[in-house]
């Protein structure tokens, strides 16, 4: 399995490299406006109009083949992973409850600022 997945990222980079250098080759529509008065017309390595067919069709090529190569990592990079139909929530732990005791005295009531009974001595009435 491990040859498989190797040869189809090799034959994904080599068609991503390959793109790469098919999409810097390839004019720009502006550039047609520029050829058909002339200039770097004949320089052409296809012909006039000969290139951009050819260098379209390959670069969709190219972009299928990636494409598929990209599909074909990602079906089996999954393959070997336990699909579970069940809740998300059935393997959690449940809470533990932690019994509240009363407070033994209720002076601490009395260090809350506006608290009922609250401390007067500091100048703070009680409401």
């Amino acid at each position: 399995m491990s040859i498989v997945m190797t040869l189809i990222l090799v034959v994904q980079i080599l068609s991503a490299l390959a793109m790469i250098g098919l999409i810097l080759v390839q004019h720009g529509k502006g550039a047609d406006m520029g050829a058909a008065f002339g200039s770097g017309g004949s320089g052409s390595l296809f012909g006039a109009t000969g290139g951009a067919n050819f260098l379209s069709r390959t670069t969709a090529v190219l972009a299928a083949v990636f494409f598929v190569c990209t599909l074909l990592l990602a079906y089996i990079g999954n393959a070997g992973r336990h699909v579970s139909s069940g809740s998300v929530l059935e393997g959690s732990v449940a809470p533990v409850s932690v019994p509240v005791t009363a407070p033994a005295d209720t002076s601490t009531a009395a260090q809350i600022p506006g608290a009922a009974g609250a401390n007067t001595s500091q100048g703070i009435p009680a409401k």
